[in-house]
């Protein structure tokens, strides 16, 4: 049973812990790592080409949308691994969907990034 009493000291714990998953995920995931590259070249590039607010909101969602879509992915296959390790057809199509929603994730800030960005890249050529 959840303790209900509200705790200073447990949320600070359960931060913790979130940080941690970030940590886990970039450290081990290869396509972590690619997407915080990217979402960092967007937001220098972002700041470098003065984007709008509106701009700016669009592609945060994006990245964040991506980011929490490789978490729950990374979760997904650690929990599949776990409980199943080894080759079940059922079990490789859950991993198989959670990996889509990482890549229509990535789509859609792909897409995003180009409505903002081709036009100011195509203006400077």
């Amino acid at each position: 049973m959840k303790d209900k009493n509200f705790s200073i000291k447990k949320r600070l714990q359960s931060f913790k812990a979130a940080f941690n998953g970030l940590k886990i995920v970039v450290s081990k995931e290869h396509n972590a790592r690619i997407h915080l590259a990217v979402a960092i070249l967007i937001l220098v590039a972002g700041v470098w080409m003065g984007i709008s607010k509106t701009e700016w909101i669009a592609m945060l969602i994006c990245i964040g949308i991506l980011f929490a879509m490789e978490l729950v992915n990374t979760a997904i296959e650690y929990l599949a691994d776990h409980v199943s390790p080894d080759q079940h057809e059922q079990i490789g199509e859950v991993k198989d969907l959670a990996a889509a929603a990482v890549l229509v994730a990535a789509i859609i800030t792909g897409i995003t990034g180009a409505i903002v960005f081709l036009p100011r890249i195509i203006a400077m050529i």
